[in-house]
C-alpha cells in the first residue's frame, strides 16, 4: 500500500486542513472537535480513502475519521477531499498501534478494517489488524454496543481473523465468504480501491461484522 518517492507528501499532509495534526489532544473530546453529537466511525488503515470518503458522503449524520500510517498514501485521500470536500470527514497520519492514545474509552461507535496488510509470516501475527492484540485495543475505544467490520480478499487472513475472535472475547454477528453474492451483507456496500480491483478479477471478498 505504501507509495514511494512522492516529493513533498509529508509537507502537504502537515499543511492540510483535512488532517488533524495533534490528534491525541482531542482524546475524549472528538464530539467537541466535530461540533455535534453524531456517532463517530473510524477506518483503520484507510489507504487512499475511497471507502471512507464514500461513506462520509452517503452518511452526513455520521462523523468519520480515516487513519493511515503513510503520508504518501494519505496524500491521495487528501487530494480526493480537495477535489470534493466532505465536512464530516477528517484524517489522521498515525500508526494503528497508537489508537488508544488518540481515543478514549467507548468514544467510537464503529470501526472499519479494509484489506489490511496480511503480514503473512507467523512471527508477525500480532501486527495484523484483526489479531487479538489489536482487538484488545479496539475493545478499549469502542462503545459497548459498537461493532467492527472487516473486509479482505485474503482467505488465510480472514480465517485467522475468525480464529482470533473467541480468545479475544469477541463474537461474529455476520460472516460471508463471498460478499458480492450475499444479498443481505452487500446492501449499502461501498468498495475500496483494492475491492474493485480484486472483485473485477473474480476473487471473492470476505467480510465479517463482530461485537463483544
Amino acid at each position: 500500500m505504501r507509495l514511494r518517492n512522492v516529493t513533498g507528501a509529508s509537507e502537504r499532509i502537515a499543511e492540510s486542513q483535512y488532517v488533524v495534526q495533534e490528534p491525541a489532544n482531542n482524546k475524549g473530546k472528538w464530539k467537541e472537535f466535530f461540533g455535534n453529537n453524531n456517532p463517530i466511525h473510524i477506518e483503520v488503515g484507510m489507504g487512499k480513502g475511497q471507502f471512507i470518503h464514500g461513506m462520509a458522503k452517503a452518511n452526513p449524520d455520521v462523523n468519520y475519521i480515516g487513519i493511515e500510517r503513510y503520508s504518501t498514501v494519505l496524500l491521495r485521500a487528501v487530494q480526493k477531499m480537495e477535489a470534493e470536500e466532505v465536512p464530516n470527514l477528517f484524517f489522521l497520519c498515525e500508526d494503528a498501534k497508537n489508537i488508544i492514545e488518540i481515543f478514549s474509552k467507548e468514544e467510537i461507535d464503529r470501526i472499519y478494517l479494509n484489506f489490511s496488510d496480511p503480514w503473512p509470516k507467523d512471527r508477525h501475527a500480532k501486527r495484523r489488524l484483526p489479531s487479538r492484540q489489536f482487538l484488545e485495543r479496539f475493545d478499549q475505544i469502542l462503545k459497548l454496543d459498537g461493532t467492527l467490520e472487516f473486509k479482505t480478499d485474503n482467505k488465510d487472513l480472514f480465517e485467522f481473523a475468525l480464529e482470533e475472535l473467541e480468545p479475544a472475547g469477541w463474537k461474529a454477528e455476520a460472516v460471508t465468504f463471498d460478499l458480492h453474492h450475499d444479498e443481505k451483507m452487500v446492501q449499502g456496500n461501498i468498495m475500496t480501491e483494492y475491492e474493485e480491483k480484486f472483485s473485477s478479477m473474480g476473487n471473492p471478498i470476505y467480510k465479517y461484522i463482530i461485537s463483544r
